[in-house]
Formats: structure tokens, sequence, C-alpha cells
């Protein structure tokens, strides 16, 4: 579900940091100086809370604040464990160096995330206990999505690329000789993706890789070295791995893969849902007018101004 909270997680590490600098300032606390002339805290904070994202950031501070206490309110324990589990997810995806420059990039600490990770697993956890979905109902998304659930027939492979073949039928004798097909990747490739992974390009479709190399491979039995190949890119070394044959999709061998489908699906609908409903019933007072427009359903409660001082005689 990360989709479905980027945008604000965004805004909110653009301002939030601001806003709690700010907050622990005098207003009239110069904050930058240029050739005499300066910029005071108050000055900056007018500034930021006129931005259009102002209202965003503060609704996505109150929204999580509302996940919490819903957390709280309804037992719901999220462990370190847990949260730990999708920021993983996110790490299988980007190396630790590009997290940490993304998060600061945004202005993001890891608390942060880590906060963020938190609301995304109490929001699957109430919207989840609403969804039920029958043996028909997956009967039926199965009849209907046969083109998202069937598999084709898939290889796993690995290979040399090498720019002539002169190279390439020398690797060749090495390899019928008991060479190390890793060792000879890593010594002789060029493709910079798969050298120092022994060659590996891992499971592929028929036509996913350019048309030479994809008869070649689809063509070999396992463990079968080809003779080179020729393609756009060079001269390839291909060896299959593993081979997956096609599968139609039945429940007895997809039921586990249209469940997730068809929750995703109903995560969508219910989570919005769920945060309106959480915010409308939640009693909203607003201490600045200019922030009312951050929360139109319901209508806030404004607080009152502060009366006038009395003067004294």
């Amino acid at each position: 579900m990360n989709h479905r909270f980027s945008k604000l997680a965004v805004a909110a590490a653009m301002l939030c940091v601001s806003f709690a600098f700010a907050a622990c300032s005098d207003e009239n606390k110069s904050i930058v100086t240029a050739d005499g002339y300066s910029v005071t805290k108050g000055e900056l904070d007018a500034k930021l809370e006129s931005m259009p994202t102002a209202n965003e950031v503060l609704n996505t501070m109150v929204q999580q604040d509302l996940i919490f206490k819903y957390a709280k309110d309804n037992n719901i324990t999220v462990s370190d464990a847990q949260v730990q589990a999708k920021i993983n997810e996110i790490k299988q995806r980007m190396s630790d160096q590009q997290l940490q420059d993304a998060l600061k990039q945004q202005g993001m600490t890891e608390t942060d995330l880590e906060n963020l990770m938190r609301e995304q697993i109490i929001v699957t956890t109430a919207v989840d206990k609403q969804i039920n979905i029958s043996n028909a109902q997956m009967q039926d998304y199965l009849n209907k999505n046969h083109a998202l659930l069937d598999q084709p027939k898939q290889v796993r492979a690995r290979h040399i690329l090498v720019s002539d073949q002169k190279t390439a039928d020398m690797i060749e004798g090495k390899l019928k000789s008991g060479g190390d097909f890793a060792s000879l990747a890593k010594q002789y490739s060029s493709d910079p993706g798969t050298k120092d992974k022994g060659g590996e390009l891992g499971f592929f479709t028929q036509g996913a890789m350019v048309k030479e190399f994809s008869d070649a491979a689809f063509s070999m039995k396992v463990g079968q070295i080809s003779a080179p190949v020729h393609s756009p890119y060079g001269w390839h070394i291909i060896q299959v791995e593993e081979i997956k044959p096609a599968m139609v999709a039945t429940l007895a061998n997809s039921s586990d893969k249209i469940k997730q489908q068809m929750d995703g699906a109903q995560e969508q609908m219910l989570v919005p849902q769920f945060i309106d409903k959480l915010k409308s019933t939640a009693q909203i007072t607003v201490n600045d007018p200019q922030f009312s427009s951050a929360f139109p359903s319901p209508v806030p409660t404004i607080a009152p101004a502060a009366p006038a001082p009395t003067a004294t005689k």
C-alpha cells in the first residue's frame, strides 16, 4: 500500500521539519542575514503557512494522529519487526544508500519512515477486517482474468556477452573444457548488469529478450550451453539453468495470487473510506482560521478568538 501514502509523505517531509524548527524559536529571531538584511523566524513561518502544501501537510499530520489513536482504541499493536519488514520491502527495490539519499532529499528521517510504515500497517489491519472473499467470487475473478493469472513458459538463464565471435568461440572452448561459467562471465562479459552475478538473468518469457537470444534460450535444455549467438548487442554464450512450463491458472494452483489481487483491489476502495470516516467522526478544532479549509469534512470547530484585553483605568 505504499503508493497510497507516498504523496502525503513527501509533502509532509518537505514542511514538517521546518514547522518543528519554527515552533521552538521566537518569532522575531533572525535565522538568515544577507548584507545587513535578515529573514526572521516569523517571516519564514508566514511564508511556509501560506504555501498550498501547508494544508495538506497539516491534514496529513492530523490523519496520522487519528490513525494511531484508532490503533490504541482498538488494541491494534504493530511490532518493530512488522515495521522493519515493510522497510525491508522498500530496500528490495533500492540499496541502503539509495534509501538514505531519498530520505535526505525529501527531508525525512528514519523515524518519519517508520511512522509512515506503522500507519500503513494499522490501516491495512483495520480495513482487512471488512474483506471477505468467497470461493465463488474468486472463481468469477479467475474466469475474467486468465490473461493476468495464466503463466507462459519461462526460462532462467545466464550469459556471457562479448563484442566479437573470436572471443565468444574462445570462451565456448573454455566452458566445454570444464571452465567455470560464473568466473568466465566476471572475467570476459561486457554486460555490466550481470557480469558480477555470474551472468545471471533470472526468469524471462519468450520475447522478453531480443529475438536471437530468446529463440536460442527457448530451444535449449536445462544445463545446455549454447554456441555463440549473435544479436544487436554482440555475441552471447547462453546457459539455461531452469525451465518453468506454461501453466493455466486454477483455484488449486493460483488461489493465493487471486486472493492477493482481490484483497489489493478491495483495500484500494476501503482505505479512503476508512480515512474519511476517521476524520468525519473526530472532534477537530482549528485554532488558526487560516487552516480551516484543511478539514473540509466535517466542518471543523473554529476556536473562538481571544477576547480583547479590558482597558484599566
